[in-house]
């Protein structure tokens, strides 16, 4: 009903399991592998620690792409 292909669906469960597992967000077309983005902070600490701490491809305290570690189950 929603018009999607089975690669689709398999591709959106993937992501979903991904950000269960790893509290990661998965940005859009994300393919197993592919980097995700680490959720908005919570606190102010968290996003002034963002904004000085190191992060690899760090944009801005609300945009870090972040490697997903691989699954160890």
């Amino acid at each position: 009903t929603t018009g999607r292909n089975s690669q689709e669906i398999l591709r959106l469960i993937d992501a979903l399991q991904t950000t269960a597992r790893h509290g990661i967000a998965t940005p859009v077309d994300w393919q197993p592998g592919d980097r995700g983005i680490l959720p908005a902070p919570r606190t102010v600490e968290d996003a002034e620690h963002r904004m000085t701490g190191e992060q690899p491809g760090r944009v801005d305290w609300w945009y870090c792409p972040s490697d997903i570690p691989d699954r160890t189950d």
